[in-house]
């Protein structure tokens, strides 16, 4: 039974949107078996293993430390499942986060990151809570497509450091001065850094070729570690660099509060929100598209914001939906959430057992799996579709958002990006809605746009205009009312106004409407409206504009709207 909580984003909202899919499962909702159980098994250590050098690699490359980027994993893996409303999703560190959290750790700290994930965190269980997770997929497919592609090139941009052994004291933030750095450094690059992150990239590329079924970030770190340990080569590792791993899980440390320091980082946590709502609910939709589930958005963000709270206080970094260890974890064979509980606690075995190797493992080798990240991020082909092959103004907002990702912010170039498109929007909406008059007799079909699609219409006395209100009225078609009206030839005796094709009317609307009503009032002019839908009539109602319009003014029909016009007429005149 259907428990309806509220109407929010266009759908109905009950109470069973809240369940996360593991309870769903233990409330034995959903059929679970040890079958079901084993197989779980298998997917979450094949994703656990997966996920190993992705964490470390993508915690480095945005500041921080490697133990970090398996703290979040773990925490932020294992309540992202758990309280999760998607199947399948695996959350853990993203390359997408890269750059946010470089930015904050060069502005405000580890101590700022903390609480930027923290407030990042308790925004998305109020976006849950809210019923706002299906408004996220309204996001203009350019906008993400434009900061991914940015976000991409960033990440491939702060792994040349790496990648090519370069002696750099503190690489700049900004994207044209790191690559003036790296020019200027290039120099003085180390052929067995280079040598290791080629080697890398290559083993990645024919795992993937030939045995598609072997993780291939970890096949070619793997490789790249035994080499460098064999061959003793002079390459910077995860223990030369960072002291290795520690043994032992991370404690619960509360930050301090500061006021200043939250308004500081309030941008960034709202950011984090965002991008953290928009991949995971991504990756949850392509999920879905891979094993026809269907994921609950809401409930999703609520196990996201949780996630990135427990990883923040135990000292960890922002986590979303990946959307490579979802897949893999579907192509693995997983059944429920269960799978990515064990993956999280794969990684836990990790840290206890076997973190002596981490240190072992080179730089450059994380450097190419970024980089192999990166140009899958990019998606060079859906750019150049959008570029090409779209309507000039999604091109705009594209190439809009890349640039400003690349050279300005994140945060601005998704503000800008979204605004862009909204404008853009409402200027197309103004294009197919508007105000068109209609004539005595056979008249154009307002959907066509041509005679082909004419049908009767009563005639009626010449002191009488007719006008139909096509699309919804809102603030970009009031204006449009306005000129229509105003610019007619001779001021009539009454007006029809239809408006059998407006789904909706906003304030704007009806302040159009309420000053077409005090014109009309002033020059005598009888206003009668048609066929009004159920919705926008509500709103007349609630606005009181039925009431000066009048009950009687308002027809079921085009007909009953020219008739009763007509009786309004002087004698002389509807005589005519």
């Amino acid at each position: 039974m259907l428990v309806p909580m509220a109407l929010r984003g266009g759908g109905l909202i009950s109470f069973r949107d809240f369940i996360p899919r593991t309870f769903e499962f233990l409330l034995k909702k959903e059929p679970y078996s040890p079958r079901s159980l084993g197989k779980d098994c298998i997917a979450g250590l094949t994703v656990g293993v997966v996920a190993l050098p992705l964490a470390m690699a993508f915690s480095i490359a945005a500041g921080g430390s490697p133990a970090q980027g398996l703290y979040t994993a773990i925490l932020a893996g294992f309540f992202i499942s758990l309280l999760g409303g998607s199947r399948y999703q695996i959350g853990g560190p993203t390359g997408a986060f890269v750059v946010i959290i470089f930015g904050v750790i060069s502005r405000h700290g580890m101590e700022g990151l903390v609480m930027a994930t923290l407030l990042a965190g308790i925004m998305l269980v109020i976006m849950g809570f809210s019923g706002l997770g299906r408004l996220v997929k309204f996001i203009p497919y350019p906008v993400t497509a434009g900061f991914t592609a940015g976000i991409a090139l960033i990440i491939f941009s702060q792994q040349i450091k790496d990648f090519f052994g370069l002696t750099i004291e503190a690489a700049s933030p900004e994207f044209i001065a790191i690559w003036a750095g790296y020019l200027k450094a290039m120099p003085g690059f180390r052929g067995a850094a280079l040598g290791i992150g080629l080697g890398t990239i290559g083993v990645i590329l024919l795992v993937r070729r030939f045995i598609p079924r072997i993780p291939g970030p970890v096949a070619g770190v793997a490789a790249a570690t035994a080499l460098c340990a064999a061959l003793g080569l002079p390459v910077d590792t995860i223990g030369s660099r960072f002291g290795g791993i520690p043994q032992s899980l991370p404690r619960l440390a509360l930050p301090v509060f500061h006021w200043n320091l939250i308004r500081d980082v309030l941008q960034d946590s709202f950011t984090i929100a965002l991008l953290a709502a928009i991949e995971s609910l991504l990756s949850a939709v392509v999920a879905d598209g891979m094993t026809g589930d269907r994921h609950k958005a809401n409930m999703e963000l609520v196990g996201q914001g949780v996630g990135n709270m427990a990883a923040a206080l135990f000292g960890g970094i922002p986590a979303t939906g990946a959307i490579a260890r979802t897949a893999t974890n579907i192509k693995a064979g997983a059944v429920s959430p269960v799978a990515g509980i064990i993956h999280a606690l794969t990684l836990v075995l990790f840290i206890l057992f076997l973190a002596p190797l981490a240190s072992a493992i080179p730089l450059a080798s994380l450097s190419a799996v970024l980089i192999v990240v990166a140009w899958d991020m990019s998606n060079v082909q859906r750019f150049i579709r959008i570029l090409f092959r779209s309507p000039k103004s999604d091109a705009l907002v594209l190439v809009t958002t890349f640039a400003l990702t690349v050279l300005v912010d994140l945060t601005f170039a998704v503000e800008a990006g979204v605004i862009l498109a909204v404008f853009l929007f409402m200027r197309r909406m103004v294009e197919v809605a508007g105000v068109k008059q209609e004539e005595s007799g056979l008249v154009p079909d307002l959907v066509s746009g041509s005679r082909s699609g004419t049908d009767e219409r009563p005639r009626h006395n010449g002191h009488i205009e007719v006008y139909e209100i096509a699309g919804p009225f809102f603030f970009g078609v009031a204006d449009s009312l306005q000129n229509t009206i105003l610019q007619a030839a001779r001021k009539p005796h009454a007006f029809v106004l239809r408006m059998r094709d407006v789904p909706a009317i906003d304030s704007t609307g009806l302040s159009a409407l309420e000053s077409f009503i005090s014109q009309c009032k002033r020059n005598k002019i009888t206003l009668i409206l048609s066929e009004i839908k159920e919705r926008p009539y509500k709103v007349l109602v609630k606005s009181g504009l039925v009431e000066e319009i009048g009950a009687s003014n308002i027809k079921d029909t085009l007909e009953a709207a020219i008739a009763a016009a007509e009786t309004s007429l002087p004698a002389a005149n509807s005589a005519l």
